[in-house]
C-alpha cells in the first residue's frame, strides 16, 4: 500500500482568548502554510495529519473553539478575490503544480528549475 500526501485546509475560530489563539497559530505554522489569518494549507500523510489534529486538541477549548480540517481535491477550482497573501513569485510545488494557486492555472505544470521547494 502506497502512502501518499494529500492537501488539507485547516481553519479555526478561537473564542475569547488571545493567548490560545496565538498558540494555535504558532502550532499550525510548524506544519502548514498560512493562507489567511486563521486558515492554513498543508500537505500531510494521513498519520501525520492525525498527529497534528491531536496536538490541536491539547491546545483548544472544545467547548468554545471551532477547528475544521477539509481535504482538498487534487484538481481544485478556487476563486481568488482581493490581494493574496503570497506574491506571484512565491511557489509551493506539489506534483508539478503550484498549490498556492489552486485555480485554473494550477492545471499547467510548473517547470522545475534546480531547487524548487516542494512537499
Amino acid at each position: 500500500m502506497t502512502r501518499k500526501r494529500r492537501l488539507y485546509l485547516i481553519c479555526y475560530d478561537i473564542a475569547e482568548d488571545p493567548k490560545r489563539l496565538n498558540r494555535v497559530a504558532r502550532y499550525l505554522e510548524k506544519f502548514a502554510f498560512r493562507v489567511q489569518y486563521s486558515v492554513f494549507v498543508g500537505s500531510f500523510f494521513e498519520h501525520s495529519l492525525a498527529g497534528v489534529l491531536r496536538g490541536l486538541e491539547g491546545i483548544i477549548d472544545p467547548r468554545k473553539d471551532d477547528v475544521r480540517c477539509y481535504p482538498l481535491p487534487e484538481q481544485a477550482e478556487v476563486v481568488l478575490l482581493g490581494p493574496q497573501l503570497f506574491p506571484d513569485d512565491i511557489l509551493l510545488i506539489q506534483d508539478g503544480h503550484n498549490v498556492l494557486r489552486l485555480g485554473a492555472d494550477a492545471t499547467r505544470p510548473i517547470r522545475q528549475q534546480n531547487d524548487l521547494f516542494g512537499l
